[in-house]
């Protein structure tokens, strides 16, 4: 398999989480999204979104998406599971993944915050105000959830990490680098430093990454 990706890219430090928690060998194709490689049409031949990630699979598909790209591997490959087994419980876990990867993350993405810069006008303090807003609106409510329903575990859900937390730890991670407080979360925090423990979380920090800028 080959993975499309970037090393800062919280939905490509998702896929790269799940694959390495899966064993999943695959290759590291980079583009800089900051140089705008994701727009070039090499890249749109494959993903006409132009964003990352995109699996290329060992038979040639191609496949967008973070969430339907770990989906895809977790059916791939079911040991370990990402998903638990009653159906009640897995739409327990989609739900906390989804509070993260579609009410956080699309509000937050690159290509809306260099919009907040142009067109828009707007400086990097409004930048950083409005990420730090909408991480914190989120995450209180995720907070809330996760120290108070009796379904959380030492992860997200029971004792073994999943898709909750394959979502919640890239979003830790970059809400450092905007220097969100994460003071009012003690759950959120502990569960992140119960994830970084395990070495496939590790193994896919955007630090550890062939492309990984300073």
């Amino acid at each position: 398999m080959k993975l499309h990706n970037y090393f800062r890219s919280s939905t490509s430090y998702r896929v790269r989480i799940a694959l390495a928690l899966k064993g999943l060998a695959y290759d590291y194709l980079a583009y800089h999204l900051r140089k705008g490689e994701q727009r070039g049409a090499a890249y749109l031949a494959l993903n006409p979104q132009g964003l990352v990630p995109t699996l290329e699979t060992d038979g040639g598909d191609l496949l967008p998406q973070s969430l339907a790209i770990i989906e895809y591997l977790d059916e791939l490959q079911p040991d370990p599971p990402l998903l638990p087994v009653t159906p009640l419980e897995r739409a327990r876990v989609r739900s906390l993944a989804y509070a993260v990867a579609c009410d956080i993350h699309p509000v937050n993405n690159l290509r809306v915050l260099q919009y907040l810069v142009d067109p828009l006008g707007h400086d990097a303090a409004v930048q950083g105000e409005w990420f730090r807003h909408w991480v914190a609106v989120e995450f209180a409510a995720l907070e809330k959830r996760l120290t108070e329903e009796p379904e959380t575990g030492r992860f997200c859900h029971g004792d073994s990490p999943g898709l909750a937390d394959i979502c919640l730890v890239p979003q830790v991670v970059n809400g450092r680098r905007f220097d969100c407080d994460m003071t009012p979360y003690p759950t959120i925090r502990r569960i992140h430093e119960a994830c970084m423990t395990i070495p496939a979380f590790a193994e896919a920090a955007p630090e550890r990454q062939p492309d990984a800028e300073t």
